[in-house]
C-alpha cells in the first residue's frame, strides 16, 4: 500500500495561524487570493484548493520551471531520503560532489569551481564575499532596478527603497549603475577600487526588464581591466527559463561567476549555487571553511539537482515553443486592451505585464487567481505583474491562461473612469 495522502486542515484553521503566528496582513492575502480556500496539493502546471478548485500555476517566483512533483525529481529524492537525508558535515558528501560537477559541466566547464546555498540570498553573499575578498576592495558595483534578495548584505544590492524601511545603513559599499550607460563602470573605476559589478541579464522583480547585451559586455570589460570581477545572477532568469542555460554565458558575456537557484531543486528542494572560475573562488579554495553554512550542500537538495537538469533539458524545445505562442499571446492581448495594458516585456518564460496602474494591477492579480491563474506580483513595481509559466505547461494550459488574462483585462479596462 502506498502512502496515505496528508489531509488539508480546514482553510478557517489555517488562516487563524497565519494570523496568530505569522501575520494578519499574510492571510488576507492568501485569503483574498484563494476566495476563502488554500492550496492543498499541486502536480505539473496546476494547484489544487482545498475547496476543490483547481488553478494553472505561472507565479511561484520562477521555483517551479518543470512543474509541481516531476516524477523524476521526486524518485531522485526519495532515493536519497532511504539511504542518508543529511550529512555529517565532517565526511566527504558524494552527492554534493556529484551535484558540483554535474552543474560545472551542464554550464559548460569554463566556470568549474561550485558553492552550494539554500536560497538566492545565499549566492549573492557568497559571491560578493568572495569578491571583496579575492581583489581586498570594498565596493560593489550594481544596477538601479535590480534585486538581489533581503538578507542585510544581498539587500544593500537590491536597488528597491521598499524593502529597507527602518534600517539604517548597508553591509556593502555600494553605488548603483545606470541600466541605460554603457560607460557607468569605467566612470566608477575611474573614480576609486571596485570588487565586482553584479547584474541581472534580464530583471526579474523589475518586471522582467532585459537588459542590453552589448552593454553588459562593456561593463564586463571595464571591470576586467581594472581587475574587478563580473557576477551574473541568473537565479530567476537562468536554467531556460529565458531559453538559454546561462543568459549571460549564451550571450557571451565575460563574467567571472554565474548564480543559480530557484529551478535548480526540481522544485521540490531548496538549492542555489555559485559556478565561478577559480580565481574568484580562491579564499574558498584556501579555506573552505572562510564561508559555510549548516544546509549547504544538502544531500536530498543536490540528489534533486541532476534529476531537474536532465528534466529541463528534455523540456527545453517545448519550452521554446511555449515561449514562441506566450509572445503572440501577449501582443494580441496589448493589442485588444491598450487602455488598461500599457505594455510587456521579458524573455522566454519570464514576461511582465505593465498595468495602467497599481490599481488596476492589483484588481487584475486577484481576478485572475479567482479565475485559476497564479502569477507573481513585483512588490518593487506595483504596476507590473509576472508571468512565469513552467516548461510542463502544455499548449491547451497556456491557451487557457491566455483566455483567463484576457477576461481580467477586459475586467478591469471596464473599471476604468474615462
Amino acid at each position: 500500500m502506498g502512502p496515505q495522502a496528508m489531509t488539508t486542515p480546514p482553510s478557517g484553521e489555517v488562516f487563524d495561524k497565519l494570523r496568530r503566528h505569522q501575520s494578519p496582513k499574510l492571510a488576507l492575502t492568501g485569503k483574498f487570493a484563494g476566495r476563502g480556500a488554500v492550496e492543498s496539493s499541486a502536480l505539473g502546471s496546476r494547484v489544487t484548493l482545498s475547496d476543490g478548485r483547481s488553478a494553472l500555476d505561472f507565479g511561484s517566483y520562477a521555483v517551479t520551471l518543470v512543474g509541481h512533483r516531476h516524477p523524476r525529481v521526486v524518485e531522485a529524492v526519495s532515493r536519497q531520503l532511504e539511504v542518508m537525508p543529511t550529512s555529517t558535515r565532517s565526511l566527504a558528501n558524494p552527492v554534493a560532489a556529484e551535484a558540483a560537477a554535474h552543474l560545472a559541466d551542464y554550464l559548460g566547464g569554463r566556470l568549474p569551481k561550485i558553492y552550494f546555498g539554500l536560497n538566492g540570498a545565499d549566492a549573492v553573499e557568497v559571491s560578493v564575499k568572495l569578491a571583496r575578498l579575492a581583489t581586498g576592495r570594498e565596493r560593489v558595483l550594481a544596477v538601479t532596478g535590480g534585486y538581489h534578495g533581503k538578507t542585510l548584505g544581498a539587500l544593500s544590492l537590491t536597488h528597491s527603497p521598499l524593502f529597507r524601511t527602518g534600517l539604517l545603513g548597508c553591509a556593502v559599499d555600494v553605488v548603483h549603475l545606470d541600466p541605460d550607460d554603457p560607460d557607468a563602470v569605467r566612470r566608477q573605476v575611474a573614480e576609486g577600487p571596485v570588487a565586482a559589478v553584479i547584474f541581472e541579464p534580464v530583471q526579474g522583480e523589475n518586471g522582467a526588464v532585459p537588459l542590453r547585451t552589448e552593454m553588459l559586455r562593456q561593463w564586463c570589460e571595464d571591470a576586467h581591466a581594472h581587475g574587478a570581477f563580473a557576477i551574473a545572477d541568473e537565479i530567476q532568469c537562468g536554467l531556460r527559463r529565458c531559453g538559454e542555460r546561462s543568459v549571460a554565458l549564451a550571450d557571451g558575456l565575460p563574467v567571472d561567476a554565474v548564480l543559480v537557484g530557484k529551478p535548480l531543486g526540481g522544485g521540490v528542494m531548496p538549492l542555489s549555487a555559485v559556478v565561478c572560475t577559480e580565481e574568484l573562488y580562491r579564499p574558498l579554495a584556501t579555506d573552505p571553511f572562510l564561508h559555510s553554512a549548516t544546509f549547504g550542500g544538502h544531500p536530498l537538495s543536490c540528489a534533486a539537482l541532476p534529476a531537474a537538469l536532465e528534466t529541463v533539458e528534455e523540456l527545453a524545445g517545448h519550452g521554446r515553443l511555449l515561449a514562441d505562442r506566450l509572445a503572440a499571446g501577449l501582443r494580441a492581448l496589448h493589442e485588444r486592451h491598450p487602455r488598461v495594458l500599457s505594455g510587456f516585456h521579458g524573455r522566454g518564460l519570464l514576461w511582465g505585464l505593465d498595468l495602467s496602474t497599481p490599481g488596476a494591477a492589483g484588481e487584475v492579480v486577484v481576478s485572475l487567481a479567482g479565475d485559476g491563474l497564479l502569477v507573481s506580483p513585483c512588490l518593487s513595481r506595483p504596476t507590473t505583474i509576472r508571468l512565469l509559466p513552467s516548461l510542463a505547461t502544455t499548449e491547451a494550459e497556456l491557451e487557457e491562461a491566455l483566455s483567463i488574462l484576457d477576461s481580467a483585462l477586459h475586467a478591469a479596462t471596464a473599471g476604468l473612469h474615462d
